[in-house]
């Protein structure tokens, strides 16, 4: 539960970083999150002394395939919510993180097998509600909301589905990606590409890419593995509410009733499944072990 907080916390804040690199396209900001993931992990590994993990799940080709899949849906993630947010998106890219833990409940039950108690289906009802009202005041499909959506959970469910410890698994994902990223700096990228012209303050924000990316990518699988997806899921209404705040009041976006009510209510929902979670937890431990 920790773990979760965490990644979706940070993410929450992560528009912040981007908004200060409005002037860089987006698929460039993409190409440095990638190469510098790759950079801090390869450090991270090699002071765990990991490796041999690495070397394991690369010799499943399950496991290789998966994660291949997973890294591509991970980079049109990221790419998308980076467009978003620096094109003034925010609110429609908070509405996808609000809808991405009901996908998350949905896929739980279909590929998982998992199930709700009564009291989290209640949670679960009053967020989807929340939601609904959120979807219906767009007028229109909220399209980059359900692309947001969908391709996390999904991203989510094929991490969850190979026993590959977060920072080796991470470390393969983003190492596959590897070649593009490269391929991009050499022939798409801007001028902003060239560390020797860019003043010291911009390259640390771009070199901050790798552990923007890492932190909460780890803290994110560590809590897929170890906990209900579709209790995961009810997280990850933290980062969206983060982001909801920022659009709001610190980027002026228009706030209206529907909105609010929505933000309202999927906190009311939250606050609801976590105390279940948490009773349902106290409960179980108390529960003495067969001798």
């Amino acid at each position: 539960m920790l773990f979760a907080v965490a990644a979706y916390s940070m993410w929450g804040i992560a528009p912040l970083y981007f908004k200060a690199l409005t002037h860089i396209p987006a698929p460039e900001i993409l190409m440095h999150r990638v190469v510098w993931s790759v950079l801090v992990l390869l450090i991270l590994i090699a002071g765990l002394k990991h490796f041999s993990k690495v070397s394991t799940a690369l010799k499943s080709k399950r496991v290789v395939l998966t994660l291949f899949a997973a890294g591509i849906l991970l980079a049109g993630n990221w790419l998308l919510f980076i467009w978003a947010v620096n094109n003034d998106f925010l609110l429609e890219a908070s509405l996808g993180y609000f809808i991405n833990p009901l996908i998350n409940v949905f896929l739980g039950r279909v590929f998982l097998g998992e199930r709700l108690r009564t009291v989290q289906k209640i949670a679960v009802g009053l967020a989807v509600v929340g939601v609904g009202i959120l979807v219906v005041s767009y007028g229109q499909p909220p399209y980059v909301a359900l692309t947001l959506a969908f391709s996390f959970s999904i991203y989510g469910l094929l991490r969850k589905q190979v026993s590959v410890d977060s920072m080796p698994g991470l470390f393969i994902e983003t190492s596959m990606m590897l070649p593009a990223a490269l391929i991009y700096w050499a022939f798409f990228a801007t001028v902003t590409a060239d560390f020797s012209a860019n003043e010291a303050s911009l390259n640390y924000l771009l070199l901050f890419a790798g552990v923007l990316t890492t932190a909460p990518l780890l803290c994110f699988t560590a809590a897929a593995r170890r906990i209900k997806y579709s209790t995961l899921g009810m997280f990850q209404y933290i980062g969206p509410s983060i982001m909801f705040g920022l659009a709001t009041l610190v980027y002026h976006e228009p706030l209206s009733d529907a909105r609010l009510t929505t933000f309202a209510m999927v906190w009311t929902a939250l606050a609801i499944f976590t105390y279940d979670s948490l009773n349902h937890y106290r409960k179980s431990k108390r529960v003495p072990k067969p001798v």
